[in-house]
């Protein structure tokens, strides 16, 4: 798929079939992953692939809006290593592009994907981090729940040039 199309394409998807993902899949959207953009190259992310179906029914009893991972094909958490990147704000941002990388990658080949938010989430980042035993420095950002889509979306045309402003507000 052309980016550009990717890009305008992609929608968040929440139904899924339940047909496994493969490794080779897998492996591809992390790689998009480790990709992205990061402040003066740390790259502080660090990925939790989760498939344990155990594990999976934990985040959801937990977290409001990942209802949807029973028929996932995998999910990925994607954290922030503070010992990479001492600046919180940087943190988030690089992990934050990391997510879109992977969501990014995952409509480019055909899948669907959602981003279930953890960071900021009112105590989803200390449940998630002893649900997974994530030690203290590291910080769980956000889930991408990625799956062999049920549903396909149509794109929708967000552009809004009230919200662009030229050289000054």
């Amino acid at each position: 798929m052309d980016i550009i199309d990717v890009i305008m394409t992609r929608r968040s998807i929440r139904k899924f079939t339940g047909v496994p993902i493969t490794k080779e899949q897998e492996e591809l959207i992390l790689k998009a992953g480790f990709q992205s953009p990061t402040a003066h190259n740390t790259q502080p992310w660090e990925f939790v692939v989760i498939r344990d179906i155990e594990v999976l029914k934990g985040i959801k009893a937990y977290h409001p809006y990942a209802k949807m991972i029973d028929n996932a094909g995998f999910v990925i958490l994607v954290c922030g290593n503070t010992q990479k990147q001492g600046s919180l704000g940087f943190l988030i941002e690089d992990c934050s592009a990391s997510i879109q990388n992977i969501l990014l990658a995952a409509h480019g080949i055909g899948l669907g994907a959602v981003w279930c938010g953890i960071y900021g989430g009112e105590g989803l980042v200390d449940k998630t981090r002893e649900l997974l035993d994530i030690p203290d420095n590291i910080i769980p950002v956000g889930l991408v729940v990625v799956g062999n889509k049920l549903e396909d979306k149509s794109p929708k045309d967000r552009y809004d040039a009230n919200k662009i402003h030229y050289d000054k507000w």
